[in-house]
């Protein structure tokens, strides 16, 4: 009996928790060095493929760039990547949770934070590791690298002595200095307390504060809440030595000392007693759950040591239900994460050639990360953490690292702060522009969609949503709701979209804010089923089926209701198979010369725009029917603000083979030439040559369009379709689409893969009537 129960013994977990360890220790190790060893790589900017290439790029014409830089110092942020170039320097003597490993064991862990920055704010970086222990000799060396950077990120250094290297250095450079450890911890943990006091109804001035650890990062923090309101004697600091008090003479530093309180020695356990908030930095288990009784109610507990906080949230619940707890690691609500602040706050100071970081710009990140958290979750941020509840509140203090709003949000505030304090050399004129940039580096589709969302602000449509249960169409509808002036309308049930909705963490409710249909008891039943039935009666639908497709059938619901007026247009096809969807799309709206020709895809790709066309309607287009697509494409490529240039594709280049599709491109080619439209088209031709004009010149000299063709027309959909999944898996385009021509903006039907941001993207397309764009 005992040996059949072998595997429940400790030793069988021990043993377990051992493999465990062993197999992440080895994907770590892996992750570092394959496909190559680091985590870094650099890039050449600029093309390098022949002799003039090479002499622009350095002998005869880097000259130029030189004389210009030593005539003005600021044309270096126009010529070169230094106002796009960030140090981060360490001499790792303070690698969190590893202790002094030393600068070469470090060199993974500035690595990464490199890669942070890129990730995150698009800064370029480089990681320096130092072999001086000598604080006064190491910001000599950090201040010799100012002609190189825009900007010096300080990392992993003991305290005191990173005190000492960020005063020279901040003293002696003129441009941004900043400690992360001290300044990117203290941005992160003053968002969080901004937020818990204000879950718990508590204000700055009115808290007593008690931390442990007197290091870099605790005394910035210390330091940041005395900014944001904290009265210094309410603020209670203890080491490992216990309080700090006036006259002690064990474990002190100036920084410490200036927390000093009372004049004789105290335990944690005997200042903890009635405090508001906890702030530990220090290291694992220091508070034992009878202290967190004796705070003061609803206690703010925030444990920060890693990879072991200081006492783990579960022990606090068990005392105090109903405490707000942060803590540093991923594995429970409230990380407080350094990458909250630090690459956006570089992006700030960057972008207006800051000359430091200063106290305004720092509270102004506090303010923009903690609004963001107050704000509705982002779609993307949901879908990268999924499964967890993002609803502001106790367990929900900060945005996580991946919510892709930080760039705009937290960079502009910052950028704003330098200007009004005087400390940017490059203002910049246009903020609202200038968040605009931001968010389209982050949001890919941001600036091609700004034509189409610009002139869907002009009138306001009414789209419906036939899966209106799905929670993308629930963030959809409510990002519809804060940027547009369309209105949605959601069919499905209204208590399982209160449901979702509320789960989700979005303050949008049927009928409060958007129409809803209850396919199930709606006072229009009998009109549309009796809609549905005139439209059908002579194609087989009886009153019983009408019926029934009324009550089991959202896009038909959908169709009805624009056929009707009562919606502008369709979207439809979050789930399921396209052509199903388009049946009835086809049954209900497929009248007065409206008909499908044809289902367009924008492809946003690195090197700019690529649409592909028919992906999903026609399987083999005859002549006519391609020549219908190139001309419902051109009306929507214009529509993006671009000037259509149209390849048709096929095996056949320019008539060297006699197959169908060659045969059909070329009937609609003479089609095309017959009707004079006002766009560019060649063909029939290869992929490489509509996207190679070198190549198109040697094969056929004297084409209709320079340069890479944006709209590729295929001579059936199995090729339309694979090009666009390549593209989409493979190339990591991002499609916006599919967009159904031919249907005068009725009705769209979009795939099962799309993103809430494509969907808010297909509501902009479908709130802009045919009108505006021809």
């Amino acid at each position: 009996m005992d040996d059949m129960n072998e595997d429940a013994t400790p030793q069988a977990g021990a043993r377990l928790d051992e493999a465990r360890h062993d197999k992440a220790r080895l994907d770590a190790l892996r992750y570092h060095e394959e496909p190559k060893p680091g985590k870094l790589e650099i890039r050449a900017t600029k093309p390098l493929a022949n002799g003039r290439d090479l002499s622009l790029a350095y002998s005869p014409g880097v000259a130029e760039a030189c004389l210009e830089i030593k005539a003005d110092p600021a044309t270096a942020a126009r010529y070169t990547s230094r106002g796009n170039l960030v140090a981060v320097v360490s001499n790792g003597t303070a690698v969190l949770g590893l202790g002094n490993i030393g600068p070469l064991a470090a060199k993974p862990v500035m690595e990464g934070k490199a890669v942070l920055f890129k990730k995150f704010a698009n800064i370029d970086c480089f990681d320096i590791e130092l072999n001086e222990m000598d604080p006064v000799k190491l910001a000599d060396i950090v201040c010799a690298m100012e002609p190189s950077f825009g900007a010096i990120n300080l990392e992993d250094i003991k305290a005191p002595d990173c005190f000492i290297v960020e005063k020279l250095c901040r003293e002696r450079m003129n441009i941004p200095v900043f400690h992360d450890d001290q300044h990117g911890t203290a941005i992160v943990v003053g968002a969080a307390a901004t937020n818990a006091l204000h879950v718990s109804g508590k204000r700055f001035e009115d808290i007593k504060v008690v931390s442990t650890g007197g290091g870099a990062a605790g005394i910035a923090c210390l330091n940041m809440l005395l900014k944001l309101g904290v009265r210094r004697e309410n603020v209670w600091l203890c080491d490992l030595a216990g309080l700090v008090y006036r006259g002690r003479e064990a474990e002190m530093t100036p920084q410490k000392a200036e927390y000093a309180q009372g004049d004789m020695p105290r335990t944690l356990a005997e200042v903890i007693v009635g405090a508001d908030l906890f702030l530990g930095l220090s290291g694992p288990g220091v508070v034992t759950p009878a202290m967190v009784a004796s705070m003061a109610p609803r206690p703010i507990v925030f444990a920060l040591a890693n990879p072991t906080p200081e006492i783990l949230p579960d022990l606090v619940r068990s005392v105090a239900p109903d405490a707000i707890i942060a803590t540093g690691r991923s594995d429970y609500p409230n990380q407080v994460n350094n990458v909250l602040c630090f690459p956006f706050i570089f992006r700030g100071a960057l972008d207006v050639g800051a000359t430091q970081i200063n106290d305004a710009m720092q509270i102004a990140c506090i303010e923009g990360i903690a609004a963001l958290a107050r704000a509705t979750t982002s779609a993307e941020a949901a879908a990268a953490y999924s499964g967890e509840k993002m609803t502001f509140g106790a367990d929900y203090l900060i945005p996580k690292p991946f919510d892709p709003r930080l760039m705009g949000v937290v960079a502009k505030a910052v950028a704003r702060a330098a200007m009004e304090t005087g400390v940017a050399t490059r203002p910049i004129e246009d903020l609202a522009a200038y968040k605009h940039r931001l968010d389209s580096s982050v949001f890919r589709s941001a600036m091609l969609m700004r034509p189409v969302f610009e002139a869907a602000a002009t009138v306001t449509r009414r789209i419906v949503f036939a899966e209106g249960e799905d929670e993308r169409v629930l963030r959809a509808a409510n990002a519809m709701l804060e940027e547009t002036t369309d209105k949605p309308i959601l069919i499905g049930r209204p208590e399982v979209i209160a449901m979702r909705a509320e789960r989700a963490g979005l303050p949008i409710r049927p009928e409060r804010d958007f129409e809803i249909v209850n396919p199930e008891s709606d006072s229009r039943y009998r009109d549309y089923w009796e809609t549905y039935h005139g439209l059908m009666a002579r194609r087989g639908v009886s009153p019983d089926i009408a019926r029934a497709v009324m009550r089991t059938n959202t896009t038909a619901i959908g169709a009805v209701m624009v056929h009707r007026g009562e919606a502008d247009s369709l979207i439809c096809g979050t789930f399921g198979q396209y052509l199903w969807h388009l049946n009835y799309v086809q049954q209900v709206l497929a009248r007065d010369g409206l008909h499908p020709i044809g289902a367009l895809s924008l492809m946003i790709l690195e090197d700019g725009p690529l649409f592909i066309a028919d992906t999903h309607v026609h399987p083999e287009p005859t002549p006519e029917q391609i020549m219908d697509c190139a001309k419902g494409a051109a009306r929507h490529v214009k529509r993006f603000g671009l000037a259509p240039k149209i390849a048709l594709c096929s095996h056949s280049q320019f008539g060297n083979l006699d197959n169908s599709s060659g045969r059909r491109m070329r009937e609609a080619l003479d089609l095309l030439d017959a009707q004079e439209v006002d766009f560019a088209y060649e063909g029939e031709m290869h992929v490489d040559a509509a996207l190679d004009q070198g190549l198109r010149d040697r094969i056929f000299p004297g084409g209709r369009f320079d340069g890479q063709a944006n709209v590729l027309i295929f001579g059936n959909s199995d090729a339309a379709s694979g090009v666009r999944n390549i593209l989409k898996m493979k190339a990591g385009g991002l499609e916006v689409g599919p967009i159904l021509m031919g249907m005068g903006n009725r009705a769209h039907v979009v795939t099962p893969s799309i993103t809430t941001r494509g969907l808010l993207n297909m509501s902009a397309l479908a709130g802009t009537p045919v009108a505006h764009y021809g």
